[in-house]
């Protein structure tokens, strides 16, 4: 590693923006918001669906107009914010989502709702990458930046959980509105602070023109692949729409790697794939949220349905694994980051979190809150928090400035994909079980209660299946990582540098390249 860097420069590196922390709260709250918005809304939405009057048939589509756009758009989003700049994609990015979210709040009809829902994934792909981006390139000192990616992983991990009690509250005390309307103050004080904070690093944009045949690729490609999986949920994976769609979404997908391995300005370099460390993040990563969105959906139904928990007391029994992602992420790996190699951390973080799904497989109707599901969730955050923030951070090391964007955009990209896989295969998994455990069982029943008795028990039984699949999930992420990650511990600074690292041109500024 090369310690070249002109004295001045080096010296402003050293110190870095005297905001830069500032700017964290700033950055973190802006993800807060993103990733309450993911679980708040679903809280929400059957008071929404009343309201408006908003059929079964369609309900689907709060939910789905919004992955469309955002896993769709979000290699755009990533590579507008390295064009833009990052600062300007952030606030742009908040001032974006507010606005359609006030939208969705004063929503009168379905169809406004759903418009609003996709603006919201719009605005939502170019604010994430950004975040995610900033902190890559105002971060460098490796104990500095454990411990701001220990933040963000805390945040990006637990905020989900924080929004079923957030939605709770709002929606049983106030009106399912205010899951809408909570967002803009949250955006206003994140994009006035950001305006203010935010020093971006100059010369770290990347200038060259925008390649629109990789954007309508990429982007009908994701919507494609997502809407697949979505549909699969509630079509069957033999309907003939689905199948076409997953077609259509591998032949794209390949056009776009091909138009991208050939265009002199990509927008997606592969070089920012084909790394083994970064390819194997952006893998295990998506394959880890397969397991825990079908966490969050399954302890939800069997929470309420079975147990009969209010959506309030749903969101608190969470909160174990929330405590959990933070001290794994801001305690542990924050800890050891600097000291170990990403993938001692990762690895084992996902064996812990399988061992904690592992425990949830022995749930019955009368289980205990206190002795299942309790010690599972703090198993579940501790592994996950450890594995998510070396992971975050180790997803954008080593990249160069101008594709600090797009690189962080292939991490939420990661995440968007394995949310709508885990969504749509958990509960296919989760329903046939359940449809065999009845057959199976429903005819010895012979009074009403004793059918009821068997529903929920098939219910359950359903749903122990699905996380058995999410335990070999969890386990098959920590082989990934063992793989494919071999990475070291990050050493103590930056840099190397190079005329045109940050812009693709012939710049005379040295622009440092964070290495490893």
């Amino acid at each position: 590693m090369s310690e070249t860097a002109a004295p001045a420069r080096g010296a402003a590196d050293k110190s870095g923006d005297a905001n830069r922390w500032k700017a964290l709260v700033f950055i973190a709250l802006a993800q807060l918001m993103v990733v309450l918005d993911a679980t708040i809304v679903n809280i929400a939405l059957p008071s929404a669906q009343t309201d408006l009057g908003i059929s079964d048939g369609n309900r689907q589509w709060v939910v789905t107009a919004y992955a469309l756009a955002f896993g769709g758009l979000l290699l755009f989003g990533g590579r507008l914010a390295d064009l833009w700049g990052r600062k300007r994609a952030f606030v742009t990015g908040l001032t974006g989502f507010a606005l359609a979210s006030a939208l969705g709040g004063a929503a009168t009809s379905g169809a406004m709702m759903f418009g609003a829902r996709a603006l919201q994934g719009v605005f939502g792909a170019l604010l994430a990458p950004a975040a995610l981006s900033l902190l890559a390139v105002m971060f460098t000192d490796a104990k500095e930046r454990a411990k701001a990616f220990g933040i963000y992983g805390a945040i990006a991990g637990g905020g989900g959980a924080v929004g079923f009690i957030l939605g709770g509250v709002l929606t049983e005390y106030l009106d399912w509105r205010w899951t809408f309307f909570v967002n803009i103050p949250f955006a206003i004080v994140a994009a006035l602070g950001a305006y203010f904070v935010i020093r971006e690093p100059e010369g770290s944009r990347n200038r060259s023109p925008l390649d629109i045949p990789g954007v309508v690729l990429s982007t009908l490609g994701l919507v494609s692949l997502v809407y697949g999986f979505t549909r699969a949920e509630s079509d069957g994976w033999s309907d003939a729409f689905t199948v076409s769609l997953f077609v259509a979404s591998a032949v794209l997908l390949l056009a776009f790697v091909v138009t991208e391995a050939r265009v002199k300005a990509p927008l997606l370099p592969l070089r920012v794939v084909t790394d083994r460390n970064r390819g194997g993040i952006y893998l295990s990563l998506g394959i880890a949220i397969i397991a825990m969105f079908g966490t969050f959906l399954f302890l939800t139904y069997y929470l309420q349905v079975v147990k009969g928990f209010t959506p309030i007391q749903t969101g608190l029994a969470f909160m174990p694994m929330v405590v959990g992602m933070m001290v794994g992420s801001t305690q542990i790996g924050t800890r050891l980051m600097t000291r170990l190699p990403a993938r001692l951390l990762m690895a084992p973080g996902f064996v812990v979190a399988a061992v904690g799904m592992l425990l949830m497989t022995g749930l019955e109707i009368g289980s205990s809150y206190a002795s299942t599901i309790l010690p599972a969730m703090l198993l579940l955050g501790l592994g996950m928090g450890t594995a998510f923030m070396p992971a975050m951070s180790l997803a954008t090391l080593g990249v160069e400035p101008r594709d600090a964007g797009v690189a962080s955009a292939m991490v939420n990209t990661s995440q968007q994909v394995g949310g709508a896989i885990g969504t749509a295969l958990l509960n296919t998994i989760a329903a046939s079980a359940t449809t065999g455990y009845i057959a199976d069982h429903i005819v010895g029943a012979g009074s009403k209660s004793q059918q009821q008795l068997v529903q929920l028990q098939g219910m359950v039984h359903g749903y122990t299946a699905a996380i058995w699949f999410a335990v070999g999930m969890l386990l098959l992420a920590a082989v990934i990582v063992s793989v494919f990650v071999n990475a070291g511990r990050p050493e103590a600074h930056v840099v190397t540098t190079g005329p045109g690292a940050g812009t693709g041109q012939d710049d005379e500024l040295p622009i440092p390249v964070i290495a490893h």
